[in-house]
């Protein structure tokens, strides 16, 4: 039977009582201002994640050194001026009812930002395996070795003194505490480096150091990365060793993450702590058991997490006596709410596809959002009035952008009427959902139209729009989310019956077969190829003519794919061009020399999208009002149908 008893248990760490088990871990935002103090923002961002209900909010990486910052907008408390701005935030969480701790951070070389001034500091001159290509960190001399460890404990007094109720030392994902603890990153042969408990020594004197500085009755978290997750890395049985030294400096709460700042050829694991949606989640709990099991202080668990009840098991078990739930919290942060109150199907279950958050500030260099939350880090923007005066407003396609900017609209209290011309909703995704590993966006895009009915969008399926049903209804407003046609390969022999396209294949119209030859590598294509693989078919061959792959390796979701093609023996030619097709072989040159794949019994077209137009111009022609959003202004992801939709429909 379902329950979160266990979850809901309160806790006690020192003289400090937490109100449930569920914990808001330190996630980036970049929405600090230049100076590293607390925006608006920041506070309107954890105002509203204040309204999950966890018991504990543990704040993004706060900088103990301006040398140690990722960003300029990252926060800092190396100074007393940043008390009365964290002092808000503080106050924020207390009035939901909640605790907050105070992330203390340091980046040592893992930083592009400081990478780029040369001001980055390591405990070697090693470069980063992200950035050392730029320049190699310098290495820290024993004086700023000493420095740093009391920075760390006046970054935790600061936090007391703003209203904390406790401090984490950031020991995880490759950053400088990690970095001593790391044999690819500490090469010393002082006191700080040597054996791995030697490497653990400065760690160790950072937590001491706080203990010193805050007292014995305050709470003190280590976040730590259970295992280094890199070929050669440490291992979660060297981890076990130093855990009752970490307790014994100071530790009343480990936080058991996993992982480092590495690259897809040296990654044992995940492709980074924000693990994409190949990955379970909870498939982190056994790292976290085992440190509980030697600890003797209470652990949190790190790995995905988004299912109230699921997360209850955890704790029931014994498997951790928190759970963190990260980017769930930017998805949907009422899940927990929803789960309480027995309505779990109306909670947005986070995608982990990290297009909003890891992976848009760390490639990107913006600042946090979510692919499926139009709220999250637009939250001084996001209207919450009803608009006056209320409009007849028609969106015209049910896919993300049309869906968000219906369900927008009608939260604003306009009229919406939402037309799909198929018999059902979701445009792309009811494609994207067939490839494997990604049933989860299927079912957000149904959540999301049922939100839409629910607040009021008279949606109709299977109608498709005229220009006389335009006439005949005068719509004020219209929102063309009509999406794009699939393009036709340009290469000779396209009509041949060996030919079809990777929607024909994704949809189950079309069965695949052996030989299979998918021209186009963007994310349909290679999807298209994973999907081929996973279905048991040999021979799988994809040719894109960009030289480098369009799908990037450096992203989460990238890596896999990469991986599993790779492990399934597919074949991929970049920089190469289809020259034409034939029965059974397809011609391609690489470099001017042709080359015939052969025997093909299937080749399959994904060369792209191209955005419908027949609607645009009729609304033009009559005056009306309107604005086209997502695939129908120029394809691309999810994240910019969903922004575009929802900003449509804020602006009418």
């Amino acid at each position: 039977m379902k329950t979160l008893e266990h979850l809901l248990t309160p806790i006690r760490i020192k003289s400090l009582d937490i109100a449930n088990r569920v914990v808001m871990p330190p996630m980036g935002t970049g929405l600090g201002n230049e100076d590293g103090t607390v925006s608006e923002a920041n506070l309107a961002y954890l105002r509203r994640r204040a309204r999950s209900g966890a018991g504990l909010y543990i704040t993004e990486i706060t900088e103990i050194d301006p040398v140690g910052a990722v960003a300029p907008t990252c926060l800092g408390i190396w100074d007393d001026t940043f008390i009365p701005g964290l002092r808000k935030m503080a106050d924020i969480v207390h009035a939901a009812g909640s605790k907050i701790a105070m992330q203390l951070h340091h980046c040592g070389r893992e930083s592009l930002y400081q990478t780029r001034k040369r001001t980055a500091v390591a405990p070697s001159a090693v470069g980063s395996f992200l950035f050392g290509f730029i320049a190699p960190p310098r290495e820290m001399t024993p004086e700023e070795i000493q420095q740093t460890i009391r920075a760390f404990g006046e970054g935790a007094r600061r936090a007391k003194a703003a209203g904390f109720d406790a401090v984490e030392l950031h020991g995880a994902h490759g950053y400088l505490l990690m970095q001593f603890l790391s044999a690819f990153s500490n090469q010393r042969t002082d006191e700080y480096g040597g054996d791995f408990r030697g490497r653990a020594r400065f760690m160790l004197d950072c937590l001491a150091e706080v203990r010193r500085q805050v007292g014995d009755d305050f709470p003190i978290s280590i976040r730590i990365s259970g295992e280094e997750g890199i070929q050669g890395g440490y291992t979660i049985d060297d981890m076990l060793t130093i855990v009752p030294d970490l307790v014994k400096a100071g530790a009343d709460l480990i936080h058991v993450s996993f992982g480092t700042h590495g690259n897809a050829k040296i990654y044992t694991d995940t492709p980074n702590p924000s693990a994409p949606i190949e990955y379970a989640p909870g498939f982190k709990t056994d790292l976290a058991r085992k440190i509980k099991a030697v600890a003797g202080v209470p652990v949190i668990t790190v790995g995905r997490y988004t299912d109230p009840y699921f997360m209850d098991e955890v704790i029931a078990r014994g498997d951790a006596d928190f759970v963190a739930v990260g980017r769930q919290h930017l998805a949907d942060p009422d899940f927990l709410i929803n789960a309480r109150e027995g309505r779990s199907e109306e909670t947005f279950e986070c995608l982990a596809c990290n297009q909003g958050c890891i992976e848009r500030e760390a490639l990107e260099g913006l600042p946090v959002r979510c692919a499926i939350n139009v709220e999250t880090g637009q939250e001084l923007i996001y209207p919450t009035q009803p608009a006056q005066p209320p409009r007849n407003v028609w969106v015209i396609g049910a896919g993300p952008a049309g869906l968000t900017a219906a369900d927008e609209a009608a939260r604003l209290g306009h009229k919406v009427t939402l037309f799909e011309k198929e018999k059902q909703i979701g445009g792309q995704i009811r494609y994207a959902e067939k490839a494997p590993h990604k049933a989860a966006y299927g079912k957000w895009i149904r959540t999301l139209a049922a939100r839409a009915v629910k607040r009021g969008v008279d949606l109709r399926t299977g109608t498709e729009v005229t220009e006389a049903m335009i006439d005949q209804n005068d719509p004020e407003v219209v929102i063309l989310a009509i999406g794009a046609d699939k393009a036709e390969c340009p290469a000779p022999g396209r009509t041949m019956s060996v030919v079809c396209d990777a929607w024909q294949i994704l949809n189950g119209e079309v069965p695949p077969r052996e030989d299979a030859v998918v021209i186009g590598g963007g994310l349909v294509g290679m999807e298209t190829a994973d999907f081929l693989c996973q279905q048991g078919i040999r021979n799988v061959t994809l040719v894109e003519m960009l030289a480098k792959p369009p799908v990037r390796p450096i992203s989460a979701h990238g890596t896999m794919l990469h991986r599993r093609l790779a492990a399934a023996g597919a074949r991929l030619m970049f920089d190469t061009r289809v020259e034409r097709i034939e029965e059974g072989a397809v011609i391609v040159s690489t470099a001017g020399v042709e080359t015939r794949l052969a025997p093909v019994g299937q080749v399959i077209v994904a060369v792209g999208v191209t955005p419908r137009q027949e609607l645009k111009q009729i609304l033009e022609r009559k005056g009306i009002r309107h604005v086209v959003v997502g695939d129908a202004k120029h394809p691309r992801r999810i994240i910019e149908a969903t922004t575009e939709g929802a900003q449509a429909a804020w602006e009418i």
